[in-house]
């Protein structure tokens, strides 16, 4: 397993091409699941786990790792299937998600390969609504499931998702907004984290799975004669998205004459400089790491001043 992430550095020119690597990995069968590369920090065989008191049967205990403490979580167990055995000879993921880092134990890891977002598909319908699936697609004739990492974290650590009250008392979307907010992310749980914010501060919402769904949107309004500027407050949208991804939205979006003036904000689980760097190269507005509910809801708030602030210049010339 040595050296298969060492050149992760070098395969950031794929994004914003709507293309992305996954790391294949198992859980003790024939089915193969995927991750995103840019969420993985390391591979390592599962080291020594040390136990914690009252916790979450997920976690399998904690490891010491390049001098900080992480919780290892068993990726089997988590989506409904029985605990991994032997975890000693199983290896662990360490992965970034939502400001933090944990660990996932798997029963072994395959290959990096290299995929384009567009062969990235929604799971089947028919999966049911509590399925553990956001995605799905096919390498070497085989299905690969991804797994919705984040239903797993708010299962097994769950984030706090209600806005300070003076945050709230502060928006003045109730009296002076009328717009919609565009919420564009393939996880069913954060869509809700999401939704359960904007609307919180009195804005309606308007939800849509992937990049290519929200263009398709905005498309339909301009042929019906709308103007998606003036009808949508923003657009809050992930980067991890089947079809499409969020990086290539907005180049789609600031491409068009007609939509280029849309305020984006991407909302992600993907942190660091370079998703910095991504957000100012395809042209969005602003970048958050997910989850935390004031920041987003200070975000929102502060583009319902300015489209005040705007509408009253108007008014006064």
């Amino acid at each position: 397993m040595a050296g298969l992430l060492d050149t992760v550095n070098q395969r950031t020119q794929l994004v914003g091409q709507n293309r992305l690597e996954l790391l294949l990995f198992s859980l003790g069968g024939r089915q193969l699941y995927g991750i995103n590369v840019f969420k993985v920090k390391e591979v390592l065989q599962c080291p020594t786990l040390n136990e914690i008191p009252k916790r979450n049967p997920v976690v399998r205990g904690v490891a010491h790792i390049r001098g900080g403490t992480v919780p290892i979580m068993d990726m089997r167990y988590a989506t409904g299937h029985s605990p991994l055995e032997d975890i000693a000879n199983c290896f662990v993921i360490i992965t970034e998600y939502n400001r933090s880092t944990q660990g996932f134990l798997v029963q072994g890891v395959e290959r990096i390969v290299n995929m384009n977002w567009g062969d990235i598909h929604p799971p089947p319908k028919g999966t049911g609504r509590e399925n553990y699936l956001t995605a799905v697609t096919e390498v070497d004739g085989k299905l690969v499931e991804i797994i919705d990492v984040e239903k797993i974290l708010a299962e097994v650590s769950p984030l706090r998702e209600d806005v300070s009250p003076e945050i709230v008392e502060g928006s003045k979307a109730e009296t002076d907004v009328v717009k919609h907010i565009l919420i564009v992310d393939d996880s069913t749980i954060a869509r809700k984290q999401i939704q359960k914010v904007v609307e919180s501060l009195g804005v309606k919402t308007t939800l849509r799975k992937d990049g290519a769904q929200a263009l398709e949107l905005l498309n339909d309004m301009l042929d019906q004669g709308l103007d998606p500027y003036h009808e949508l407050l923003l657009i809050i949208s992930d980067i991890e998205m089947p079809e499409m991804d969020g990086y290539t939205f907005t180049a789609e979006v600031r491409a068009n004459p007609k939509l280029k003036d849309m305020h984006i904000i991407l909302h992600t689980s993907l942190s660091g400089v370079f998703n910095e760097a991504m957000v100012k190269k395809v042209g969005a507005d602003d970048f958050l790491a997910k989850f935390h509910p004031d920041e987003l809801a200070k975000r929102v708030n502060k583009r319902i001043t300015e489209i005040h602030e705007s509408e009253n210049k108007i008014a006064k010339t």
